[in-house]
């Protein structure tokens, strides 16, 4: 079988496998927020400041909240069958549309922080291993063992009162500047300048993994035979390290940074609550203080459907880094 068609047979065979295991996760999701106390209908009541028993029963009329539990299940599956992700009572919109809204700013953020996280990682990896044992291997490592230790939210606080309320250089919250229209390079710029210290939050913690890890996978390539004939053929000690070294020991990193999909969404909801970055971790935030369980349940279903399209695309990238791993 030729490559493409064992990429096509992989990615056939995932597919088949995400079915239940999507269908899984949303009957568990959803019975564990069944457990959770109050309902939408609670909550808006509250904000009003009051409201008759009348007023709660057409309300949970109107949002479905006054049928059986099961019942309820049955209606959000045959909504998910339909492909529709249902109606949010708080937001007064469908699911699909809100989420919509905030999914680009989440990507772009998780994005930029797992670029940033790897390219650091990989790099401070690489010196810790060139120099294990000496004073910049343990240097790197306690510095390491600190973002791995810190709290995301307290790194965020702390970049916050340095970069934005002592110098001054960054803004310490939100997506862009309000009422400004700005286009071309300059919106470009002012749109990087809110992304920098949320996206370093979100890194930090996972420079100090890949760093680590880098630095095992390194040090455990470098005492293998194939590196030994490398160095013996006469190539210099930098297309070593980069073309043998290094190349093999991306496999491990690239797994871990698949699995960490799903962790940096759940970090999304502390930093873009820290600094009010409008995606998906701040609306799940708002989701859960509202008890708006439908929007809920449509970003842990989204969730669930990207980590399986990163963990497929993980396989892929690990049969190009090391073609004997093939496409099984």
């Amino acid at each position: 079988m030729s490559s493409l068609g064992k990429i096509g047979s992989s990615l056939r065979r995932t597919a088949i496998q995400a079915v239940p295991t999507v269908i899984g996760i949303v009957i568990l999701n959803f019975f564990l927020l069944q457990m959770a106390p109050g309902d939408a209908a609670d909550v808006i009541a509250g904000e009003a400041g009051s409201a008759t028993e009348e007023t709660m029963h057409a309300l949970r009329v109107q949002f479905g909240l006054n049928h059986p539990v099961l019942v309820q299940l049955y209606n959000y599956l045959n909504e998910l069958a339909h492909f529709s992700l249902g109606f949010s009572p708080r937001y007064g919109m469908p699911v699909a549309e809100l989420i919509g809204q905030r999914l680009p700013g989440t990507l772009l953020l998780m994005s930029l922080a797992l670029g940033i996280a790897l390219f650091i990682g990989l790099v401070l990896g690489s010196v810790m291993a060139i120099f294990a044992g000496r004073l910049p291997d343990r240097v790197l490592s306690v510095l390491a063992l600190v973002f791995y230790s810190v709290p995301g939210f307290w790194i965020g606080l702390m970049l916050i009162i340095l970069f934005s309320v002592t110098l001054g250089w960054l803004p310490s919250g939100g997506a862009g500047t309000i009422g400004a229209d700005l286009s071309g390079w300059a919106g470009l710029w002012d749109k990087a300048r809110y992304m920098i210290l949320p996206a370093t939050s979100l890194a930090l913690f996972y420079v100090a993994i890949y760093a680590r890890l880098t630095r095992a996978s390194m040090l455990e390539v470098k005492s293998q035979d194939f590196v030994r004939t490398a160095r013996a053929k006469g190539l210099s000690p930098f297309s070593v390290t980069v073309h043998h070294v290094l190349r093999n020991a991306l496999i491990p990193i690239t797994t871990l940074a698949g699995m960490h999909i799903g962790s940096m969404l759940g970090g999304a909801v502390v930093v873009e609550t820290v600094y009010s970055w409008p995606g998906l971790g701040r609306l799940a935030y708002e989701a859960v203080m509202g008890r708006d369980f439908t929007v809920l349940l449509g970003i842990l279903l989204l969730s669930s459907l990207l980590v399986i399209a990163v963990n497929a695309a993980v396989d892929l990238l690990q049969t190009f880094l090391d073609p004997r791993i093939g496409v099984r």
